[in-house]
């Protein structure tokens, strides 16, 4: 009994280690593609439904916007080759329930190797038969 216990037990946190590492590697292609100015390989591991909001910390106050996924996905394709730029997740910390799940990942923004901006990215994605889908995206931005 002790040993079904035990084997129960391990594939659980097999499971739920892997279900995880899928989750992270879905954020790590929406990096992927974001740093490759890649629309298309964006949309394939978004909703088709994507919701994006900011909020921006600035010494004059808190600013809440949002963002169509359209024009995300336009202004993501249309940056100059001329600009470098680089979004650096500090770490990941992810937590599933079934076919949610969500990502809180601290990040810092370059642009042509200066620190443009800091804050934190949280994911809400949601399980497909295909995979998993990131559907809203809010993200905090202080300088």
């Amino acid at each position: 009994m002790k040993k079904v216990l035990i084997l129960m037990i391990s594939l659980f946190f097999q499971f739920s280690f892997a279900q995880e590492n899928e989750i992270q590697l879905t954020i790590g292609k929406f990096f992927n593609a974001f740093h490759q100015r890649d629309s298309i390989a964006l949309k394939k591991v978004c909703s088709e439904n994507l919701v994006l909001h900011s909020i921006s910390e600035t010494e004059k106050g808190t600013k809440f916007s949002v963002e169509k996924a359209t024009n995300f996905y336009k202004s993501i394709a249309t940056i100059p080759l001329s600009i470098k730029f680089e979004e650096k997740i500090l770490s990941f910390k992810v937590q599933v329930d079934g076919a949610m799940a969500h990502v809180w990942t601290p990040y810092e923004f370059y642009v042509n190797n200066q620190l443009s901006h800091s804050g934190v990215n949280s994911f809400q994605l949601y399980k497909e038969n295909d995979g998993w889908k990131v559907v809203y995206i809010l993200d905090t931005r202080r300088k």
